[in-house]
C-alpha cells in the first residue's frame, strides 16, 4: 500500500497508533509538527504537510508540539517517574504523597494522569499494589503475615488483609496456593512494552498500544490461574539486557527462559517461528512446512496472531506469499523496522 497524503491525513484524524513512527504531521498555520496520534485539534487538510522524520520537519522550520512531544520516544516513561519507580523497587514500603511529589518539583495531577493513562490506576493505587505484591512474595517465602504487613507500611493488620484480598482474591493466610504473574514496563526504541513473567520464564512481551491488550492479559491470567500485578521478577533483568543488545544490533538469539501457555498446535507453530533465522523471512506457507505436522495456512496465521511474546518469538519474520508485510499486532511500521534492523546486522 502506497502511503499517500490522504492516507496519512486520515490516520492523523483517527489518531491511528499503527502509524506511529511512520510520519509526522506539520501545521503550516501554527508552525508546529506532531505525531499522528496527537490529541490536539486537527487542522484543515490544506494546512497540513507530512514528513517521514522529525529532522525534516525541524529543517523546514517547524517546532515540536507541546501536547504529543514528537521528539520523545513513543510512550516512554519520563525520567522523574523512572526514578520514583526505582526507589519503590528498592523499598516497596515507601509512600509518596502529593506533598513529597511537590517537593521534587512534580505536579501531582501530572503524575496521576500518567498512571491512569499507562496503568489504568492512580499513582497511589499503584503504590498500594506494589507494596501488596512485595508482601505476597515474602509470605510465599515463609515470612509471617504480621511482620510482612507492618514491613509493608500498613497501619493495621485488618487493613492489610482487606487490601491483600482485593488484589489477589484470597486472604494472606490462604495465599500460598495463589499464583502470580509479575508485570513490568520496558522501554524500547519502538515504544514501551509490557513484560510478564512467572518463575518458569517470560510469558508475555507486547507493545502497550497493541489492540485487545487488556483481553490478552485477562486470557493469560485465566490460563495460568494467576493474578497479574506490578512487580519485579528474576527474568526481567536478563530480558532488558538482551533486548538492549538486540536493538543495538549486537544480539541475534535470546536465551532468557520463555513460558508460552497454549495448545499443542500453537506451541508447534511458535516453535517453528523460532526456527526462522535472524534476518530472514518466510511466508505463512513456508512456516507451515516447518511444523511437525504441516497445517492449513490460515490456522498457522491465526496461531501466529495468538503469540504473546513479541520479538523473542519472532512473528515479525513472517510475510505474505507475495512478499508484502501483513498481520503484525504491534503495527506494520514496527514490523518493517525490526526486519530492517535484522537485515542490516546479519
Amino acid at each position: 500500500m502506497k502511503l499517500t497524503d490522504d492516507i496519512m491525513y486520515e490516520a492523523a484524524v483517527n489518531k491511528d497508533t499503527s502509524f506511529e513512527g511512520v510520519f509526522f504531521t506539520a501545521v503550516k498555520t501554527t508552525g508546529i509538527f506532531c505525531r499522528p496520534t496527537c490529541t490536539a485539534r486537527k487542522p484543515k487538510r490544506e494546512n497540513v504537510e507530512f514528513f517521514t522524520n522529525s529532522k525534516e520537519a525541524i529543517l523546514k522550520g517547524y517546532r515540536p508540539c507541546k501536547v504529543c512531544f514528537p521528539l520523545e520516544k513513543y510512550n516512554e516513561t519520563p525520567d522523574f517517574i523512572k526514578e520514583i519507580l526505582r526507589e519503590l523497587s528498592d523499598d516497596p514500603s515507601l509512600k509518596f504523597k502529593d506533598y513529597d511529589l511537590v517537593k521534587r518539583g512534580i505536579e501531582p495531577s501530572k503524575m496521576r494522569r500518567w498512571f491512569l493513562k499507562n496503568h489504568g490506576i492512580t499513582f497511589q493505587a499503584y503504590q498500594r499494589m506494589f507494596r501488596i505484591n512485595s508482601a505476597f512474595k515474602k509470605i510465599k517465602g515463609g515470612e509471617s503475615i504480621t511482620t510482612t504487613a507492618f514491613d509493608a507500611g500498613c497501619e493495621s493488620l485488618s487493613g492489610f488483609n482487606d487490601s491483600f484480598k482485593a488484589v489477589f482474591g484470597v486472604s494472606p493466610k490462604n495465599s500460598k496456593t495463589q499464583n502470580i504473574i509479575d508485570l513490568k514496563r520496558i522501554e524500547t526504541p519502538l515504544g514501551t512494552m509490557y513484560a510478564c513473567a512467572v518463575k518458569e520464564g517470560i510469558c508475555m512481551l507486547e507493545f502497550t498500544d497493541r489492540k485487545m491488550l487488556e483481553t490478552e492479559l485477562k486470557t493469560l491470567a485465566k490460563s495460568l490461574k494467576a493474578a497479574i500485578v506490578q512487580g519485579e521478577n528474576e527474568h526481567f533483568n536478563v530480558l532488558e539486557f538482551q533486548l538492549k543488545e538486540y536493538f543495538e544490533g549486537k544480539r541475534k538469539d535470546f536465551t532468557v527462559p520463555l513460558f508460552s501457555p497454549g495448545s499443542d498446535f500453537q506451541n508447534r507453530v511458535w516453535k517453528a517461528l523460532g526456527e526462522i533465522p535472524y534476518g530472514s523471512v518466510k511466508s505463512y506457507k513456508e512456516q507451515s512446512l516447518l511444523i511437525e505436522k504441516p497445517a492449513a495456512i490460515r490456522a498457522v496465521a491465526n496461531a501466529n496472531g495468538m503469540n504473546r511474546i513479541s520479538i523473542l518469538i519472532p512473528c515479525h519474520r513472517v510475510i505474505g506469499s507475495s512478499g508484502e508485510l501483513t498481520g503484525y499486532g504491534g503495527g506494520l511500521w514496527r514490523k518493517k523496522w525490526l526486519l530492517e534492523l535484522e537485515q542490516n546486522n546479519k
